[in-house]
This record gives structure tokens, sequence and C-alpha cells, in this order.
């Protein structure tokens, strides 16, 4: 017989980071509902959810809310503020976050599960592809909270180490589009390209501001200075249209992915999709999330966070993007970085991969000890 499961679902689906913030909570409520529909795993899952809508002061008490409730594993938050405002509580209680985004880093708490992936996972091998290509004097643009600040000033080391020099160093509040000064500078600077750490309504007004710049100018055209991002998803490519195209991301995922496994995957789930989502990364760590948890239960029989974390460390699981496997160590996901470049309809073409995963280093431990630059990603033909 089958027995329920009580799952946390903690997404913002309203503030300045919406759109990704919905873009987890639909992978994580559509795994569970697939899930529930087939009988996988032999367990039922039951959602409980909770929407911060962008407060970060009710991170925290939505998470005990949770736990209190019984929940042991939660999926969810967006922002590396919202994760950590919700730690103190996981750590009091022995819960469990499994956490579906990228991150900047320096972080391996025994209570969260990181599915998405850290810096020597994204920014590094962006860095490896972009600077023998376009140069290494980049303007560095960002939202003012841990993300950009931290993602910045790894880019700032592996450019100075690569002979590099950064050009400029901006951030704006979350949320703030008032970015005219920023182009204004770049257009004067002329930087080689320019690293996008920007969240929300301030990536998209960036991005829009600089085509406006491309179309004044063609030096700065996406062909001769592109922006380049670790967090892009395709619905906000989608949302900026033509005006985003020929700018770079970096993701183990994109939904143009052109494997036997990510289109079964996109077949099994599209009828139970809102229109017009559009799968993304966010998306589906977030999905592999609550399956791994699922089975995680059904394999070991038990609901403790530390026997799923071995199990998660031992089993891989066949996420759209190749296995799946966390890392015991530090509790990071073992991901292969995909370099892309977005297209006017809202997609992505993938232009180099690596399918040998790269084991998670979120301190940059051994990473920032190899030689800068290094092109280890083959071009996809």
């Amino acid at each position: 017989m089958e027995h329920t499961v009580p799952i946390g679902v903690l997404f913002s689906r309203s503030g300045p980071y919406e759109t990704l913030g919905r873009e987890g909570y639909l992978g994580a409520t559509t795994a569970i509902r697939e899930i529930n529909a087939h009988g996988l795993y032999g367990i039922r899952l039951a959602a409980e959810i909770r929407d911060p809508a962008g407060n970060i002061e009710a991170y925290a008490p939505l998470c005990r809310d949770l736990v209190e409730g019984g929940v042991r594993f939660v999926v969810g938050c967006t922002t590396s503020w919202s994760r950590k405002e919700v730690i103190p509580v996981l750590e009091k209680t022995g819960a469990q976050l499994w956490y579906p985004c990228p991150y900047e880093g320096f972080e391996a708490n025994d209570h969260v599960v990181y599915v998405g992936a850290c810096p020597n996972q994204h920014i590094l091998p962006l860095l490896d592809y972009v600077l023998p290509r376009y140069g290494r004097e980049p303007l560095l643009v960002g939202s003012n909270y841990i993300w950009g600040w931290e993602t910045s000033r790894i880019a700032r080391e592996v450019v100075e180490r690569a002979g590099g020099a950064i050009k400029g160093e901006r951030f704006v509040p979350l949320g703030d589009t008032d970015i005219a000064r920023i182009i204004d500078e770049i257009q004067r600077k002329q930087p080689d390209f320019v690293l996008n750490t920007l969240i929300g309504p301030s990536s998209r007004a960036f991005v829009e501001a600089y085509h406006d710049l491309g179309e004044r100018d063609p030096r700065f055209s996406a062909a001769e200075r592109p922006i380049i991002s670790c967090n892009w998803t395709e619905s906000e490519i989608a949302a900026m249209g033509r005006k985003a195209a020929g700018h770079l991301s970096v993701a183990p995922y994109f939904a143009s992915l052109e494997t036997l496994d990510n289109r079964e995957f996109l077949a099994t789930i599209s009828a139970m999709l809102p229109a017009p989502l559009r799968v993304s990364a966010f998306f589906v760590q977030a999905y592999a999330a609550v399956h791994m948890i699922a089975r995680g239960i059904a394999a070991t029989g038990e609901r403790s966070p530390a026997a799923l974390l071995a199990y998660a460390a031992e089993t891989a699981y066949p996420a759209p993007f190749g296995p799946l496997r966390i890392h015991p160590a530090t509790n990071h996901a073992i991901l292969a970085p995909r370099i892309a470049r977005a297209r006017a309809d809202g997609t992505f073409e993938v232009l180099s991969a690596d399918e040998t995963a790269i084991v998670p280093d979120p301190y940059l431990v051994s990473s920032l000890s190899r030689p800068p630059a290094v092109k280890h990603l083959r071009v996809v033909k």
C-alpha cells in the first residue's frame, strides 16, 4: 500500500525574481503530480506549498511552518539570500533543503543538497569559452547581493590571472531598472564583453538597453561584444525576444538538447505544463530534486535526510541532462556544463559541451589552481 510523504515547496512566484521562482515551483509540482499519477516509487507525495512572494523575511517563518507540520524535505528557494535565511531553521530541526538553482559557491551545509551548478560548473567554464574568443577586458554588471558580488569576484580573479583587466564593476538594487548610466559607461569604455549577474526586471532592462545601444553603434552587437550570464533561462530569453539573441549562457540543461533522454522527458511532461512555459535548467533541477527525494525514500524505506543523502551519493538519477549524482563530500551535484547562445525565438543553441560531468568544487580549492582559460569544452557540430 502506498504511504504518503509530505514534501515542502518553497518558491516565490511574485516579486523581483518571480520568473525563476515560478519555474522552480512548476518543476517541483510537475514531478509531484507525475509521481502520484503514475504510482512511481510506491509512495505518494503530498505537496505542502508556501509562497514568500519575494519577501525575504517570510522565508524562515514559512520554512519553520513546513517543518512543524511534519515536512522533512523542502525543495525551494531561488536566491542565495533566501537559502541562507532558511538554513538556521534546517539546522535547528534536522530538516533538509534541496536547492535547485545555480549559486556563487563558498558554502557546503549538511542540511542542504545543492542540485544546481556551483562556480567551477558555471562561471569558470563560461570564462574558459569566452576569454580566448572575445578578449580579456570585460565589464561586470550585477544585482547588489551575494550572487552578483561573489560571481563578479571570481570573474575578476580569473580575468586577472589570464592577464586581463576589469574595465568596470557596477551593481544595482534588486529589481532596479535604472541602468542608463551603465550603458553610457559601456559605450565609453568599450569592454570586450559584459558579465551580467543581474536578475529579474534588472536583467531584462539591461539586455534591452544594450541591444538598443548595438542598434545605434554596431561595435556593441552581440556578435562583437556579447553579454554572458550564468543564470538566464528560456522563459527570460523568450520575454526579451530578438533583443537577447546572440548572447551567451551556461547551464547543465537547455531545452534544445538533442538527446533521446531529453526528447522523451519533454514528451512526457508537455501535457502537464501551462502554456507558454518554457522548460529550463531551474525547472528541470527542481523536478529532478523531487524525483531523487521520492526514489531515495522508496529505496531506503526511511524518511531520514542522512539516509536520503547517502543514497543520492551512491545512485545516479537519470535526469534529462544526464546521470545526476550528489557528491558525498560537499552535498553538491556532479554536473556537466553546456555553453549556449540565445536565439530570437526564446530558445538556446548549444555551442559546446563536455559530457564528462565536473566534480563540484564549491570553495574553488583546486579549480583556481589550474591554468586560466583552459579550452576543455568540445565544439558541438
